[in-house]
């Protein structure tokens, strides 16, 4: 049978418990129609990119499904006809992941971070930075910052407090 990842987003007003009772009802109905769902995975109350349905978070659900085609049309089905689940997607993978998702690990244990205890990354390699740069040479060509806004108000008064 075609194995499929499955995440999907239920309201935010809903508990968590319900959310878990909606995972049970689709797990049941992949079960009726002759498939299994392996791993799943309650990644909590997440804030959304932008509004959806006039939601701000949503819970989100992963699920390992091993079903036929029409077990999964199913499911999808219902979860469009729910008022509870605002959004769903479904990819067919060649395998399922092993061990927590993606979503599940710990910043520290994903791959390709490197060692960064300490944040020395750089090993005090870092050079100058350029803004500092820039503004000392353009202090010391044209003067400093207080010195021209000094002279600029002497121009400004235009010579008129003299005249008393």
């Amino acid at each position: 049978m075609p194995l499929y990842e499955h995440v999907f987003l239920a309201r935010q007003d809903i508990s968590q418990q319900q959310a878990e009772g909606l995972l049970d009802t689709y797990r049941t109905l992949i079960a009726e129609n002759g498939g299994k769902v392996g791993k799943t995975e309650y990644w909590g109350l997440k804030s959304l990119a932008y509004r959806v349905k006039k939601n701000r978070k949503a819970h989100y659900t992963l699920m390992n499904i091993d079903a036929p085609h029409e077990a999964v049309a199913e499911m999808e089905r219902q979860m469009g006809l729910s008022t509870d689940v605002i959004r769903f997607l479904t990819v067919k993978v060649d395998e399922h992941e092993d061990g927590p998702s993606a979503m599940m690990r710990r910043s520290d244990d994903r791959d390709g971070r490197g060692d960064r205890d300490g944040r020395g990354d750089r090993d005090g390699r870092r050079g100058p930075r350029r803004d500092r740069d820039r503004d000392r040479d353009r202090d010391r060509d044209y003067g400093s910052r207080e010195s021209r806004s000094d002279s600029s108000d002497d121009d400004k008064s235009g010579g008129q407090e003299d005249s008393e």
